[in-house]
């Protein structure tokens, strides 16, 4: 279930592009980096990225979560995502440097 934090732009119907890439892993931790962009109602664009660190008991089931998040407003110019909404497209760069 995702946090109240990122509920509004990944699911209320807000236009929103997300990458998420494995950073690390272990037996029972996972950590990834993530960017994304979306809009809010008004029209304003935000770039969002950072760190999320998962733990899992043995059953595989997520134990805790920790995620570090920064919101940039970006201008529509600004954007790196151009696909349309859905999976992005094979051969696409796998992370904005």
């Amino acid at each position: 279930m995702p946090s109240a934090r990122l509920t509004p732009p990944l699911t209320a119907g807000f236009a929103a592009h997300l990458i998420k890439e494995i950073w690390a892993f272990d037996t029972d931790r996972i950590a990834v980096r993530f960017v994304y962009e979306w809009h809010d109602d008004s029209g304003q664009w935000h770039r969002s990225h950072g760190n999320e660190n998962w733990a899992f008991d043995a059953d595989g089931l997520m134990t805790h979560r920790y995620a570090s998040i920064n919101d940039q407003p970006i201008a529509q110019s600004e954007r790196l995502f151009h696909w349309p909404l859905g999976r992005r497209p094979d051969g696409r760069a796998p992370w904005p440097e």
